[in-house]
């Protein structure tokens, strides 16, 4: 799949383009996945939240999508 994760990239997007990345999430402490706020925020807004680094977050959705 050719899905690229920036900081920007809403996080109901990348859960539309594949929810087993569920788990990289939920490993960061993101537990209110799927209500409605959590998926309207960015990767960096999720990450800040929850004192992730973004960069860390984005490579491991990166490698991923690239499979």
């Amino acid at each position: 799949m050719n899905f690229k994760v920036t900081e920007d990239t809403i996080i109901g997007d990348i859960m539309d383009a594949d929810e087993t990345t569920a788990e990289y999430f939920l490993e960061m402490g993101m537990h209110c996945l799927f209500c409605p706020s959590s998926r309207g925020e960015t990767v960096a807004q999720a990450c800040e939240v929850h004192g992730v680094d973004p960069k860390e977050l984005i490579a491991k959705l990166n490698a991923h999508f690239a499979g």
